[in-house]
């Protein structure tokens, strides 16, 4: 019986038609999750004790983030939808984050510390804070139920993909400026 059991597991770790091992990736929604928890944490701290530097590193998980949505999941999303009903979730998370794009620069151009400062920083986070939530209780549920498994785990492997292609990028341009 233990034989069989081992076989059992094994097989269920086989390597998928792409060589990638089929359980070894998170799915997109996993993976976006992760990425929501990450930035309310760094929102949060935002808040109470704001720095530039954490500024910095926000902005930079957001652009990361918002792009590796809008490039993969958001279309995958769009396409997986059966009715023009539901397009509505995919249009409204362009728009928050176009409205994150307008809050971003203006907080950098305000005094770190200042009221002022600290009211974008405020804006920031409900925003976020906002987008997190209407992803998560209503186009990740619908997503999960059209898409299915198999498409979602190949989805965050693209997802993760380009997420360190990006952050790659990202760490390069940091150090020219530094230089």
């Amino acid at each position: 019986m233990p034989a069989t059991m081992k076989r059992r597991s094994s097989s269920r770790r086989m390597k998928s038609g792409n060589g990638r091992s089929s359980r070894k990736g998170k799915d997109a929604i996993a993976l976006l999750k992760e990425d929501h928890q990450m930035v309310r944490k760094m929102l949060k701290r935002l808040e109470s004790n704001g720095s530039e530097d954490l500024l910095n590193q926000i902005e930079a998980e957001l652009k990361i983030h918002t792009q590796i949505e809008e490039e993969i999941f958001y279309p995958a999303f769009r396409d997986s939808l059966r009715s023009q009903k539901d397009e509505h979730l995919y249009y409204e998370a362009l728009e928050e984050h176009h409205v994150v794009d307008i809050v971003l620069p203006e907080i950098k151009e305000s005094s770190e510390g200042s009221a002022e400062f600290e009211a974008k920083a405020k804006v920031l986070k409900d925003l976020v804070e906002h987008h997190a939530e209407e992803e998560e209780k209503q186009m990740f549920p619908k997503a999960r139920k059209l898409m299915g498994a198999a498409e979602l785990r190949e989805l965050g492997e693209q997802l993760q993909e380009r997420k360190q292609e990006l952050m790659s990028d990202m760490g390069m341009r940091m150090r020219r400026r530094a230089a």
